[in-house]
């Protein structure tokens, strides 16, 4: 290409896509370069949250789910249907349709925003000394195409870790994205690794009426949640769900069948055993996605985990590089890459880009969902910070007793000298959506007290999180 472009974007993920945009919307001459392919060996923009991540499987979650409540549920509410079944490829069809319509949409917003795309693994080569742009070869099979820019943004995102002594072949050890495309339900299903990922995807396959058991190394569940939260949240899905969880299981052999995936394990309490099962997922967690980025070529510093190193803005130790989502610092998720991108844009437009990253919730879609923002009770105890908690559960809430979703709580922590919240954990339905009021507070420093006396509409579930907060200084009302 004969132009200099103002930035280069190296992936078209969540972070990679918002940045361009908001380069574009910015004044800035912009490229987008991503290498991603769909089944059909087609250009799939999005990465990994729109096309095997977020979004296809919050579809599953929501079709699993609701053949759960017609199965389990309805008939409380008066509601009978009879020879009730399900059909899973109409299922993964519709989580496809979902997939497609998000990544072509992005796309249109690309076109939309005069932002130019290339499809092809972006390579840094060399470049920034003085004014001179920094140079990418774009590689697309055997078709090469040169880049220039005076700034560029690594959003390259990250890929599922592997275990060496269990190579994914998405036939019967599944990684995240073939999780994602079974098109039937196996009998039996392991899951090594009881984070997020295999916790949603236990969750689905589950309710479908797979046996799934779930491995987790670690001694305790949901290590980076609230103890207390953890803790009602394995009660919960080990209940309601059916979910199987093992804590503290170090795998000791992994062999794959014809048929069948053998497992042997060991757990402190119960010592050496084995787990045969039809498929088997590995969630053990994910890594940047940094190897093959041409690092090396310029000095781009990464650490020797492969994220690259930044500062408080994104910016990398190379003049006008910076790098923002899976590839830094903080938690893999897509609404901190997509923030971050936004922030570098406005930063190289000479504006006041920042992220918060004390204010970044997190959430698991399970079945009750759990979300948090700020620090959790342990984090407090182990810093000596003095605080105050309030805590309300959604059983004495109206709105949770008509949707007959009444298991679980929200919890308010705030200092105790100055009341400023500095964490808010929750468990119980629709939180996902519930913790946007949390994460405002925050952001604005607000006290519990602040939430205390804000009128929260009657009936609603937000209710739940108000009482929470009058709880703090032992005002709750309806408990």
């Amino acid at each position: 290409m004969s132009a200099i472009f103002d930035v280069a974007v190296i992936g078209a993920g969540p972070g990679g896509y918002v940045a361009a945009i908001r380069c574009a919307q910015l004044g800035l001459n912009t490229v987008c370069i991503d290498e991603w392919k769909n089944p059909q060996g087609k250009p799939s923009l999005g990465g990994t949250c729109l096309n095997v991540g977020c979004i296809p499987s919050k579809a599953l979650l929501e079709s699993s789910e609701n053949y759960e409540r017609a199965a389990g549920k309805f008939a409380a509410h008066g509601i009978r249907i009879e020879n009730l079944s399900f059909d899973v490829p109409t299922m993964i069809a519709r989580k496809d349709k979902i997939v497609s319509a998000f990544t072509g949409g992005v796309a249109m917003l690309l076109k939309k925003n005069k932002v130019t795309s290339i499809h092809g693994r972006g390579i840094l080569l060399s470049g920034g000394d003085g004014d001179t742009p920094w140079r990418i070869a774009v590689s697309d099979g055997d078709e090469k195409e040169m880049v220039e820019a005076r700034h560029v943004i690594i959003a390259t995102g990250s890929t599922p870790r592997q275990l060496p002594f269990a190579p994914v072949d998405n036939e019967r050890i599944l990684d995240s994205a073939g999780a994602l495309a079974l098109t039937d339900v196996p009998a039996r299903m392991g899951v090594i690794g009881g984070g997020i990922i295999g916790l949603e995807m236990g969750s689905v396959w589950r309710r479908l009426g797979a046996e799934v058991t779930i491995l987790e190394a670690l001694p305790g569940f949901l290590a980076a949640a609230d103890e207390q939260v953890a803790k009602e949240a394995r009660k919960l899905l080990t209940r309601e769900t059916g979910l199987v969880i093992q804590t503290g299981a170090t795998i000791t052999g992994i062999s794959a069948g014809e048929n069948s995936v053998a497992v042997e394990y060991a757990t402190p309490e119960n010592g050496a055993a084995k787990l045969e099962v039809d498929k088997l997922i590995i969630a053990v967690g994910r890594v940047p996605n940094t190897a093959g980025l041409g690092a090396e070529n310029i000095g781009l510093k990464v650490d020797e985990r492969g994220y690259i190193e930044v500062d408080d803005h994104c910016r990398t130790n190379l003049r006008n590089i910076y790098a923002i989502g899976d590839v830094v610092r903080g938690p893999m998720l897509a609404h901190k890459a997509s923030e971050e991108g936004v922030a570098v844009a406005e930063t190289i437009a000479g504006q006041d880009g920042h992220v918060n990253l004390g204010t970044i919730p997190s959430i698991i879609y399970t079945s009750p969902e759990i979300a948090w923002v700020g620090k959790t009770e342990q984090e407090l105890k182990a810093a000596g910070v003095s605080y105050k908690a309030g805590q309300f559960p959604f059983m004495a809430n109206g709105r949770a007793r008509a949707l007959g979703e009444t298991g679980g709580f929200v919890k308010v922590l705030a200092d105790a000298a100055t009341d400023r919240i500095l964490g808010v954990h929750m468990i119980g339905p629709y939180v996902s959506e519930m913790i946007a009021e949390a994460v405002v507070a925050m952001e604005f420093a607000a006290s519990s007290e602040d939430i205390a006396r804000i009128v929260h509409a009657h009936p609603s579930l937000s209710e739940v999180l108000h009482e929470a907060a009058l709880g703090v200084e032992k005002r709750a009302i309806h408990i």
